[in-house]
């Protein structure tokens, strides 16, 4: 006899076949396909009421995101608006929602916010790519650097980052400060250039009281191939709660102090090399 509510004959016999199948874990497709049911109307009575297999539901990440635009979507967002918030696609989020009640027609004043806010997204987009393409030609065009073009850079780094001698304060010291990583690179690897001994030099960083410092500490052994026994005792900056500071988060690891042990004679031809660039370049523009 026919079940009432199939058009298939024997339709309790594959019933009890397909909810076996069913619940031994196996999908819609994977039953289809094994009991030869191919219309999608009497597969879905023969599994009425059998959930899914675990294995075949949604990762959680996407339940979340379903039930945060449902929930959007029932307080009157727009799907160009859940899609802002979410980051979602127009049609993932139409199946997710398109149960649900439509939202009444935005008015003019928030259908220009919303419109100018797409292109300002858009328009920042576009200019990142820009920067990341120039960044990467500017990156290019350097090639292989030679011993004099370091030697040089390094010379103006010092000039620019490092301690100077004042004559009413003798500092005839090399001593060099910098939060950069790659300028602490460049900097080291002219002294390599300048055959001054690892043995010679000592680090130390200097950070804010507020930062993680034991992080910055194990962040810049780690970067120069030191030990933190082997930092020197770190210089903590005292906190205004008078200021704010934006130099926060993982990112900020202080500065890094590099001193030259015995460089006085080293300072002094530092400062002799950096007077001859500029007469150098007074020269190019006489």
């Amino acid at each position: 006899m026919t079940h009432p509510h199939s058009r298939h004959p024997n339709f309790d016999s594959l019933r009890e076949q397909a909810v076996t199948l069913r619940r031994a874990g196996l999908s819609r497709r994977q039953i289809r396909d094994r009991l030869h049911i191919y219309n999608n109307d009497i597969l879905n009575r023969l599994l009425e009421g059998e959930p899914p297999p675990d294995w075949t539901r949604r990762p959680r990440a996407k339940d979340d995101l379903r039930a945060r635009a449902r929930e959007l979507r029932l307080q009157g967002w727009t799907y160009d608006r859940i899609q802002l918030e979410l980051g979602c696609s127009k049609s993932s989020i139409s199946l997710w929602v398109r149960d649900l009640p439509k939202p009444d027609r935005r008015d003019s004043v928030e259908q220009a916010k919303l419109a100018g806010r797409k292109r300002w997204d858009h328009e920042l987009a576009v200019r990142d790519e820009e920067r990341r393409r120039t960044k990467t030609a500017a990156a290019n065009e350097i090639g292989t650097m030679t011993d004099r073009e370091l030697f040089m850079t390094g010379v103006a780094l010092y000039w620019a980052e490092g301690t100077k001698d004042k004559p009413y304060a003798r500092r005839e010291n090399v001593i060099f400060i910098n939060s950069d990583p790659g300028v602490v690179r460049v900097y080291l690897e002219w002294l390599d250039l300048l055959d001054v001994p690892r043995d010679r030099v000592r680090f130390r960083v200097m950070i804010h009281e507020t930062a993680d410092v034991a992080a910055a500490e194990q962040y810049w052994s780690t970067f120069v191939g030191v030990d933190v026994s082997a930092l020197q005792p770190t210089t903590l900056k005292k906190h205004n709660p008078k200021t704010v500071r934006k130099n926060i988060g993982d990112a900020y690891r202080g500065c890094l102090v590099i001193r030259v042990l015995k460089s006085a004679e080293l300072y002094r031809r530092i400062e002799g090399w950096w007077s001859g660039m500029v007469v150098e370049a007074e020269r190019r523009t006489a």
